[in-house]
């Protein structure tokens, strides 16, 4: 019993620190979001999308000439002498209202590719960060066995001295420790490496302080597969961009529709005469309205229009339904690996506190008779192993666990 208090009393120690972590690499996304350059670029373009629909749902731009006869133009109640005229084009009824509901849901699509973006850069910061935490951690496990080893070399050179055993075992815990320092060395500069890369990320200073909790949450996913993949078909970000894609669409073949009606202009011309020679005050003329009407004769180019986002909508629902069956493929293989990670992390704690049991008793053995010293250093490498395939397990179950809230747009 005192046993379990013990056990409840250190994971209770645990707790504010894994708390800790987790609302500092929230702070991490957060900071990630609002300066990473790829998000901004992502961001800048729906703001510029935005822009479009002012552009499209106006009026042409009214049109107005001048012209000055420099050999006036006779005329019974005196000459020609300018002309004024002005008009504007008015679209077919709709038209411009089509136009800009392409341009908002067209913003709209590239909205959800911001958001898409954003929940990619939250998943690889997260695997970063996972990744940082599982080389640190190997850091200190291989610092620990080196402590291990070094005071089993302390015991392998008394019994030579005595003469119990050969120098053999020297040379074997030398070779042991000359191996892992190096593996060590690699380590830590593998998480120099990583460091620079989660940093870029978040595209912050080089100094910037990572904090690491001890022992990394071991939280579960909070939904079944099959509710997961309800998720995704709903509230995954490539999905809902090929949705808004496909609005775009209907809006567009409107669009071609309506292209194929007249447009209206109306305008007026003012003419100034000016005196005749009948020395009688010229009459100017001024003529309002001047009604005219585009008359859309070649029908070919606007069936072609039509036809051709009718393809195009074809062409997205079956993109559409591609990328389900892809994502529902990466689900598969995503839940695997969280179950799989699952299972390690099981199997490894048992195996890990075995291997330091055995590796007790060994090192008892030899201690007071002739053990195999080979046997020792063999399971001291099943306690390095199975502490780094641990830490392995744990950093694999929570990225697995992003990059599935990844698939379903969180």
């Amino acid at each position: 019993m005192k046993k379990y208090l013990y056990i409840t009393g250190f994971f209770l120690l645990l707790l504010p620190s894994v708390i800790s972590a987790q609302e500092e690499l929230e702070q991490y996304l957060v900071f990630a979001a609002e300066n990473n350059p790829g998000l901004k670029a992502k961001f800048n373009e729906y703001m510029a999308a935005l822009e479009v629909a002012p552009q499209v749902n106006s009026l042409p731009d009214p049109q107005a000439a001048f012209a000055y006869f420099i050999r006036p133009v006779e005329t019974r109640v005196g000459p020609q002498q300018l002309r004024l005229s002005a008009s504007q084009m008015f679209p077919w009824f709709g038209i411009l209202e089509t136009r800009e509901n392409v341009a908002n849901q067209s913003a709209n699509a590239k909205y959800e590719v911001f958001l898409e973006a954003k929940s990619r850069l939250y998943n690889e910061v997260r695997s970063s960060y996972f990744n940082i935490y599982f080389n640190k951690r190997a850091i200190e496990i291989t610092r620990e066995n080196l402590k291990i080893l070094a005071s089993f070399q302390k015991l392998a050179n008394i019994k030579v001295e005595t003469g119990k055993v050969s120098a053999v075992d020297e040379y074997r815990i030398e070779m042991e420790i000359g191996d892992l320092e190096n593996q060590l060395a690699l380590l830590i500069d593998e998480q120099v490496v990583l460091e620079v890369m989660f940093t870029r990320l978040l595209n912050a200073e080089h100094s910037l302080e990572i904090y690491i909790p001890e022992i990394l949450w071991t939280h579960d996913l909070a939904l079944e597969k099959e509710q997961v993949m309800d998720s995704i078909s709903v509230n995954n970000h490539q999905l809902l961009v090929l949705n808004l894609q496909q609005e775009v669409l209907e809006f567009r073949k409107e669009l071609a529709k309506k292209a194929g009606k007249p447009n209206f202009q109306i305008g007026f011309d003012y003419t100034l005469v000016g005196q005749g020679t009948d020395n009688l005050a010229g009459t100017d003329a001024f003529v309002f309205p001047r009604v005219g009407i585009t008359i859309p004769l070649y029908r070919t180019k606007y069936k072609a229009m039509v036809n051709e986002v009718a393809y195009l909508q074809q062409a997205k629902e079956a993109e559409e339904s591609d990328r389900l069956n892809l994502l529902e493929t990466i689900l598969e293989k995503s839940w695997k690996e969280y179950k799989d990670s699952e299972r390690r992390i099981s199997l490894y704690q048992t195996q890990q506190t075995l291997a330091d049991q055995s590796l007790k008793l060994l090192e008892t053995e030899y201690s007071t008779g002739n053990k195999n010293f080979e046997e020792i250093l063999r399971m001291e490498r099943k306690l390095l192993t199975y502490g780094l395939e641990l830490e392995k397990a744990r950093s694999d179950k929570q990225a697995a666990i992003s990059f599935i809230n990844y698939l379903m747009g969180q």
